[in-house]
């Protein structure tokens, strides 16, 4: 393993100002020691019961909540996003980790099952047979560059992960390490405060690439979360998946969220929903994963008036700038392609700074022929297919898999087309009628995954407290003595928790 040391520095977005301090990318030595030490803490931390684990994450809060006045000031210099979405950020932080904490208090979440033995079974007796989920061992957690604080060192991936009792290493992005700094020590305050190993989280600098490609090829390692462009995840899959013992990369990637407008609901309230469609897809330049980049609008005059509102709007939008000057020439790029491949560009923002909002316009035919059309262009832009209603489920089926997919119909349209939403729900993890993507509410019963490429794995999600599975296995225990089973296991069920035995849900209190 070779990874160079590199001397680096934030770049304000709105300025290009240098900000200081300097960072240096991890050393060999260091991503060594911090594995060997995440691979120590995993010992203690599995067995660390839940209520402790709770108390940390509950910690990680209210340290958060005390250090917030400077993470969102330096949050907002190395992102320029506005001081008050990065509050509201902070607030989702600190509520995803108070969540995890009361999982653990509640106990259920490791999916407790028992099949008792039946000795007398014929023509063979039935072992004792339990089951529970466990955790997997260190997790590399790689932050976002468009939710410095959510989905970054102490975001959701961290908060799970730790729930479910395994060590972190957080690779800072290269965009925002002071925040990521400020974060980590926050972190690193609350593991010693609750009396767990140090190695229970590592925070590592990396200018670029090397230092997350030696942490997935890291024979310590059990799991990588990433939440980025699709490339960059896609390369961290191809690594995990060529080690000697291949690890699961759970990669949030790439996502167009498309919205299908149905004629009646065009009709009803089009211009209401030319502005709550323009108001999701340049909300923060554009730069959500859920941001609608896709919309498909039935060709003909009602169509034609959504699209001229559409535009209306979008030609009146400021510019703002972008999180790094390499998204900014990613999303030039992307705009770039699609005039090549024919699309007609019926608006563009005001100019100013580098992300520019812009409306698109192409026929159905013609995004059926090239898909590329349909592809994710990161910022504030969106696609208008023109569509003939005897094209559509050509369309849908087209699609690749995306995080969301959005309906807006009128009460008596869903009906008709009750078979093209079960379609959809193969395309999406989480499907929309009537509102739209922007914005993803954490609680129990979120999904924020999808099928590939918006994701690596479309069983999991990123958001809610299903999140937590993804870092954690399945063990049996057959034939177990009652000393030697977890407390999750046991008969007496101490825990109060709900528990699956002999085919029944139970919560031991009857």
């Amino acid at each position: 393993m070779s990874v160079a040391s590199t001397i680096f520095q934030a770049l304000d977005p709105a300025t290009g100002e240098a900000l200081p301090p300097e960072y240096a990318s991890a050393s060999p030595e260091e991503i060594d020691l911090a594995c060997a030490r995440a691979a120590e803490a995993f010992e203690v931390l599995r067995a660390t019961p839940a209520a402790a684990r709770a108390a940390l994450l509950r910690g990680i809060a209210q340290g958060l909540e005390a250090q917030a006045p400077g993470v969102i000031e330096r949050a907002h210099r190395e992102s320029a996003l506005p001081l008050a979405r990065l509050q509201g950020e902070m607030g989702r932080t600190c509520g995803q980790l108070r969540l995890f904490a009361a999982v653990l208090d509640e106990g259920s979440w490791v999916d407790a099952r028992i099949d008792r033995a039946d000795p007398g079974r014929q023509p063979l007796p039935k072992p004792d047979v339990r089951s529970m989920r466990r955790p997997l061992g260190p997790v590399v957690v790689f932050g976002a560059s468009n939710f410095p604080l959510a989905f970054s060192v102490a975001g959701g991936d961290t908060a799970a992960a730790l729930a479910a009792g395994n060590p972190v290493i957080a690779k800072a992005h290269p965009a925002h390490p002071g925040t990521c700094e400020r974060v980590g020590q926050v972190l690193v305050d609350a593991v010693r405060q609750a009396g767990l190993p140090a190695g229970t989280f590592a925070l590592l600098f990396d200018a670029g690439y090397e230092v997350g490609r030696a942490l997935v090829q890291h024979p310590r390692v059990a799991a990588v979360a990433f939440t980025g462009s699709r490339t960059g995840g896609e390369a961290l899959m191809r690594l995990a998946a060529g080690r000697p013992h291949p690890i699961p990369v759970y990669a949030e990637m790439g996502s167009v969220n498309p919205v299908l407008i149905l004629p009646g609901a065009l009709r009803a309230r089009g211009a209401a929903i030319a502005q709550g469609l323009h108001a999701s897809f340049t909300l923060g330049v554009g730069q959500f994963c859920t941001n609608p980049g896709v919309v498909l609008v039935e060709e003909g005059p009602d169509g034609d008036a959504f699209l001229a509102a559409l535009a209306q709007l979008t030609a009146a939008t400021a510019a703002g700038p972008m999180l790094t000057p390499g998204i900014c020439q990613s999303y030039e790029k992307g705009q770039e392609r699609l005039a090549a491949l024919g699309a007609e560009r019926l608006a563009q923002g005001l100019e100013g700074a580098a992300g520019r909002a812009a409306v698109w316009q192409v026929p159905a035919a013609q995004a059926l022929a090239h898909p590329q059309l349909l592809e994710e262009v990161f910022g504030p832009s969106t696609v208008a297919v023109r569509y003939r209603r005897a094209e559509l489920e050509a369309l849908l089926r087209h699609l690749d898999g995306h995080l969301t997919a959005t309906v807006h119909a009128e009460p008596d349209e869903l009906p008709e087309i009750a078979p093209l939403l079960s379609l959809l729900e193969t395309k999406a993890g989480r499907l929309l009628i009537n509102q739209f993507p922007t914005g993803v509410e954490v609680c129990p019963a979120m999904v924020h995954g999808g099928p590939f490429p918006a994701t690596s794995d479309g069983c999991s999600t990123s958001v809610g407290t299903r999140s937590l599975e993804r870092f954690t296995r399945l063990v049996a225990y057959q034939g177990f003595p009652q000393e030697a089973l977890p407390p999750e296991l046991r008969d007496e069920n101490a825990l109060g928790i709900w528990r699956l035995v002999d085919g029944a849900w139970t919560d031991g209190s009857a």
